[in-house]
């Protein structure tokens, strides 16, 4: 039996950078205001966190720190997925031996594969570990899909608990949960625009980008959803211009532009990531203060 990681809203976190070195301290603070912000979840190296720019190295400092840093509060979920399946498992083993909760799996992007190779690259993984997986499909990355056939397959793998789905088509969802017949392996969205539908649907949550920011806001409305508090949509639409901020430009180029203003490093980004233009960078800031002095409408 599959073991549910998390339900609610999990945040796919960035990494902050001085002076083009990690900062830890900004990356520490930054979990322990996703912590007391009712945040459910961390996810630590993954797109968001800018994780093809970052070494083996920094990528290790990251996990034990944010690992040590949580300290069981909330489950830890480290991006280990990589297009190479031996480099994925090397650093899968490295997450558990420092207590990583979960690992997160991407589709293998640029040498792709087939659905039997994609069976293939995770099951191995999988069994590399004692640790729970997260799938992650995001076809708009990575130029392949988890077919809803392979995930069905996928989902009947003990060590396979979820699947963060990025597709945004909620026709795909459906179809997913119409195939999956274990009632314990569970869907995330990974889209903050659609969460607030994919939760009615039957989603256990989102991994969420936004969350960076407004971690509790977002907790809020699925939780009003799993209640069938009619309010929930209302106050979904109260953060859709957050959302819409961070959408602005690639991922995670606007929402570091947020966490940064909130005192979380730099406003820093590796190449090829650029900064915001001047214009752009005023609107997201502005969207964000607003909301957070509650003048937004």
């Amino acid at each position: 039996m599959n073991t549910q990681i998390f339900e609610g809203v999990g945040v796919a976190m960035t990494t902050p950078f001085r002076n083009d070195v990690i900062d830890y301290k900004a990356f520490r603070n930054h979990i322990e205001y996703l912590i007391d912000n009712n945040a459910q979840s961390l996810v630590i190296n993954g797109t968001t966190g800018e994780s093809p720019t970052l070494g083996n190295e920094e990528i290790r400092e990251l996990l034990r720190v944010g690992v040590e840093t949580a300290a069981g509060r909330v489950p830890v979920i480290a991006g280990t997925g990589t297009n190479s399946t031996s480099v994925s498992i090397e650093l899968s083993k490295y997450a558990e031996s420092v207590g990583a909760d979960a690992l997160m799996l991407i589709t293998p992007y640029y040498n792709k594969s087939n659905q039997r190779g994609l069976i293939r690259h995770f099951t191995t993984i999988a069994e590399s570990t004692k640790l729970p997986v997260v799938l992650y499909n995001v076809p708009g990355r990575t130029g392949m899909t988890i077919e809803t056939s392979t995930v069905r397959d996928l989902s009947r793998h003990p060590k396979i608990a979820a699947m963060k789905d990025a597709v945004g088509d909620l026709e795909y969802t459906k179809e997913v949960l119409s195939l999956i017949e274990d009632e314990d392996f569970v869907l995330y969205s990974g889209n903050d625009d659609n969460m607030h539908d994919f939760t009615k649907l039957g989603g256990k949550g989102l991994i969420s980008v936004v969350g960076n920011v407004i971690p509790g806001e977002l907790q809020d409305v699925y939780d009003r959803v799993q209640e069938g508090d009619s309010s929930a949509e209302k106050r979904f639409d109260r953060i859709m211009p957050m959302i819409k901020a961070v959408q602005v430009d690639v991922n995670p180029i606007p929402v570091k532009a947020m966490t940064s203003a909130l005192g979380f490093g730099n406003y820093e980004l590796r190449l090829p990531l650029v900064q915001l233009e001047s214009g752009d960078y005023k609107n997201v800031i502005s969207t964000m203060k607003q909301f957070r002095e509650g003048s937004l409408v």
